[in-house]
């Protein structure tokens, strides 16, 4: 512990920081150009989504998960497929790499809790912000192999290699 802050402080600055964090994040990650996550993928490439359906039981939770993005104007709601064009498809395979990009980034940031923060209590923050951000990188990358996987049945191959989403 860097700061020796008073209990109350301590609290406060963990209650608030990890929302602060995520809203902060989500907000500078909806403002990125989409083409700096957007890039050719391959069909094979990506996993199985039996592995996060039997395993995770991804399906039964995950649209209880809520969709940060869909908060700030110019955000990609990624809740449901409302089209299945290429074009659409390819956006919404860039903004599940952005959307997974800023959950990572808040998992590389928990160790500024640390600053003010005992030692016991650093192993709990870092808990609650893998357990606030694994689930949902979780999703982005089950949704993308689904992405990846219409793509590559509906016969758009032209559309998994790199594009121009906007």
């Amino acid at each position: 512990m860097a700061l020796e802050l008073p209990i109350p402080w301590v609290i406060a600055l963990n209650a608030c920081g990890i929302p602060v964090l995520q809203l902060v994040l989500a907000w500078m990650f909806s403002r990125l150009p989409s083409g700096w996550f957007d890039w050719k993928i391959s069909p094979g490439v990506g996993g199985s989504v039996r592995w996060f359906e039997r395993l995770l039981l991804i399906k039964r939770w995950k649209d209880l998960v809520p969709d940060g993005a869909s908060w700030f104007r110019g955000g990609f709601a990624k809740a449901s497929l409302r089209d299945k064009g290429p074009q659409h498809l390819r956006r919404f395979l860039a903004e599940t790499r952005r959307a997974e990009a800023c959950h990572w980034t808040a998992l590389a940031l928990t160790p500024a809790f640390f600053l003010w923060n005992p030692m016991w209590a650093d192993l709990v923050m870092a808990m609650a912000i893998l357990a606030a951000n694994a689930p949902c990188i979780a999703i982005q990358r089950y949704n993308r192999i689904r992405l990846v996987r219409i793509l590559a049945k509906s016969g758009q191959s032209r559309a998994l290699a790199k594009s121009d989403v906007s």
